[in-house]
């Protein structure tokens, strides 16, 4: 056993872990765990892209299809929040070396997802969130306050009292480790691991909301789980592969065994999934079928090059016949109950990203704003965190020179 003291320590190292870790003062000495190798968090897998407010015009416009897509169930005052930081975030991760797609003139160029009223996403051919993880695994490696822990899976939280103090955690040789820490934050993704079908990767299992509920720390919307649509039909075992809802932005759409089309592809993921299912029991079918006939060659090659060469690997060129697809789960909104500062109910507990539940997505997530929110609310995170421990510390200070 081991015993460690850190200003912060976040289990987790996806994009939220990431960025909370970047936005944090560099005198604060930092612990990031990652259960396993840094290649396999969520946030490398997000395909489509990341939404942007595109002016003030299109304001009230995001918001609506934010609510509508999580059928008006949301904290508004999160949507708000998360719209507004938008194009900061866009400007900052470009800043960092982001390299997301642009229109010969320079400007950015958005591309358009089911349930969004107009093209408002960023993106980087299809792994936009490949982009955006590694850029930022780059800059945090290069912090010299920040040690990264790898196959190292938090085991539990440490309290004191009705604070938490730290956590507990286990190296792949079995090595227990206590971390004391200030600030303990909870970016451990999402839930997709407990499914027998999901996007996710099989490490996923809902850790930090487990142990988060164990010590009572309150949890919100444990029933809210999005399934994709769009996945690659495949016998094989291990995760499914996730089709990327702008393909049906730009143009790809569903057809049934018989080649007749039977669903706005383009209406929220949740009202889409449902249609396919009823398809496949209408017709006895294991898949539906996604064609790319209306989507253009350079499109495919291009935006899509990721998604074109998986499905030439399971035998189908998109650019002459559809592809099998089926729903599988994807995407948790709900999680450990956090503020519009990604604060728990227990003192200095925070959760950033699918760990935490901060209203933004309600009942069901508009399409590429989990990127966006997952950054916003780290970004609140750090900034929370540096104000309480500069408070605690010039009150420390204070009381130390009153005494004395």
């Amino acid at each position: 056993m081991k015993n460690y003291n850190y200003d912060v320590v976040i289990a987790g190292c996806g994009v939220a872990g990431l960025y909370t870790a970047l936005k944090l003062p560099r005198e604060k000495k930092i612990l990031m765990l990652s259960k396993e190798d840094l290649e396999s968090c969520d946030s490398m897998l997000a395909q489509g892209g990341i939404c942007v407010l595109l002016n003030e015009a299109d304001y009230d416009a995001y918001f609506e299809d934010t609510m509508r897509a999580g059928h008006y169930e949301n904290r508004k005052e999160s949507v708000d929040i998360m719209i507004r930081s938008s194009r900061d975030i866009i400007d900052d991760l470009q800043k960092l070396g982001v390299r997301f797609a642009q229109k010969p003139d320079g400007t950015l160029d958005y591309t358009k997802e089911g349930a969004h009223s107009k093209p408002r996403i960023c993106y980087h051919k299809d792994i936009t969130g490949k982009e955006i993880t590694t850029n930022l695994l780059s800059h945090v490696k290069k912090l010299s306050n920040v040690t990264i822990m790898e196959y190292t899976t938090m085991t539990d939280i440490l309290v004191s009292g009705e604070e938490c103090i730290g956590m507990a955690a286990k190296t792949r040789d079995g090595e227990v480790l206590y971390i004391y820490a200030d600030d303990t934050i909870l970016a451990t993704g999402g839930i997709g691991g407990l499914y027998a079908h999901s996007t996710n990767f099989p490490c996923l299992t809902g850790d930090g909301c487990r142990i988060a509920g164990e010590h009572g720390v309150e949890l919100e919307h444990m029933d809210y789980v999005q399934i994709h649509p769009t996945c690659l039909y495949s016998e094989k075992p291990g995760r499914s592969f996730l089709i990327s809802e702008s393909a049906r932005g730009e143009g790809a759409i569903l057809l049934n065994s018989k080649g007749e089309r039977f669903v706005n592809e383009l209406l929220p993921r949740d009202v889409v999934t449902k249609a396919i299912l009823e398809e496949m029991e209408k017709e006895g079918t294991g898949h539906v079928w996604l064609s790319f006939a209306g989507v253009p060659k350079e499109t495919i090659l291009n935006h899509f090059p990721n998604i074109y060469e998986k499905c030439l690997e399971e035998g189908y060129d998109l650019l002459k016949e559809p592809v099998p697809v089926v729903p599988a789960q994807h995407y948790f909104m709900g999680g450990v109950h956090v503020d519009k500062n990604s604060m728990t109910t227990m003192p200095h507990l925070y959760a950033v990203g699918e760990t935490s539940c901060n209203g933004v997505h309600g009942k069901n997530r508009l399409a590429s704003n989990s990127l966006l929110e997952s950054l916003v609310f780290a970004k609140r995170a750090a900034k929370e965190i540096t104000s309480t421990q500069k408070g605690k510390k010039e009150y420390e200070s204070n009381y130390h020179a009153a005494c004395c």
